[in-house]
């Protein structure tokens, strides 16, 4: 099923539309800051197990997820003074940040380490999504481990449409990932560059 909804201005009842299906364990494609990524509810380990089957990807490599603000992310995560004002000027913005996990996130999104990936993009459509249903969203990037992001939503629908529960369509967007960024420890490390300026860390 596509949707398309404004890219701006999401319309609420398309959002709450989308929770729903959120809330019954389906899973959904949808527009972020950086390219369409893949996600469900962070509880639900059925949308999860889907979305490693549809990714084709390991289990041993969990997948980030969004928060809806900095609030939200210290449910989820251990954040120290040092990465509290990081994340405070660089987010909303295409960063995904490693910080310690709480005990309240599902095994499934923990690494070894114990360690998660947060979001919080700019993007109206994914804000709302997480705001409405109350808790973070899985998000990984739309293709199949190894491919290219896909920034348009109809080549989402051809390639994985029918393994999806819903496609939001929030117009085309560039196929970029986000910078991942290490905050563990006392300084900040990159672990991937992507569109997120990180000339700021230093090394």
């Amino acid at each position: 099923m596509m949707i398309s909804i404004h890219p701006e201005d999401p319309q609420p009842r398309l959002i709450s539309q989308v929770v729903d299906i959120l809330m019954g364990d389906g899973v959904i494609a949808y527009p972020t800051d950086t390219t369409y990524g893949i996600g469900c509810s962070i509880f639900s380990k059925k949308g999860i197990e889907k979305i490693y089957t549809i990714k084709q990807r390991e289990k041993k490599k969990p997948f980030s997820f969004i928060c809806a603000d900095l609030s939200e992310v210290t449910r989820y995560a251990k954040v120290s003074n040092f990465a509290f004002r990081i994340m405070k000027r660089l987010l909303p913005g295409p960063y995904t940040f490693v910080l310690d996990a709480t005990s309240i996130v599902p095994n499934l999104l923990v690494t070894k380490q114990k360690t998660v990936g947060i979001r919080i993009p700019d993007n109206p459509v994914c804000l709302a999504l997480v705001k409405a249903l109350g808790n973070p969203i899985v998000t990984t990037s739309a293709n199949r481990s190894g491919e290219e992001p896909i920034g348009d939503p109809y080549i989402v629908e051809s390639e994985m449409g029918k393994q999806l529960d819903c496609i939001l369509d929030g117009g085309l967007l560039p196929p970029d990932v986000s910078s991942v960024v290490s905050l563990i420890g006392d300084y900040p490390e990159v672990l991937r560059q992507g569109i997120g300026d990180v000339s700021w860390v230093e090394g």
